[in-house]
């Protein structure tokens, strides 16, 4: 429950933001240094993460396509904090979004489908596709 406040209010944030359109907007290259900056968040809490047996594994959808859907799969270890992992993502995710929306944004709208199967390999979570 928590969590879905957390979303809604980072929602609500990122429309009053996204929809000014006095000095607080920000241009291009600013929105993309905020993405960039959140992702290596990201990517450096889920580096973090380390695992001993496959179940300890599991993975979340990342980014907005223009056409809908995510960008890509993070396959990351339970041995993290999740739940800011997931607040994390939904902040980015939203971000995301809001850029393709901002900009108009195109994409090749190819479905992105998550890992059939994540497993824990020397140590580290992997998204297996064979």
């Amino acid at each position: 429950m928590k969590l879905i406040k957390n979303i809604s209010k980072t929602i609500v944030l990122l429309t009053i933001v996204f929809g000014c359109t006095n000095n607080a907007e920000l241009d291009k290259e600013e929105d993309l240094a905020e993405l960039a900056a959140l992702q290596e968040e990201i990517e450096l809490l889920v580096d973090s993460g380390v695992c001993s047996e496959n179940a300890d594994c599991n993975y979340i959808a990342f980014g907005s396509k223009a056409c809908g859907g995510p960008k890509t799969y993070l396959v990351f270890s339970t041995s993290i904090n999740v739940e800011l992992l997931q607040q994390k993502v939904a902040t980015y995710n939203a971000l995301d979004d809001a850029f393709n929306l901002k900009y108009g944004v195109a994409s090749d709208c190819y479905y992105v489908t998550p890992p059939p199967e994540v497993a824990c390999k020397d140590g580290k979570c992997v998204g297996i596709y064979e």
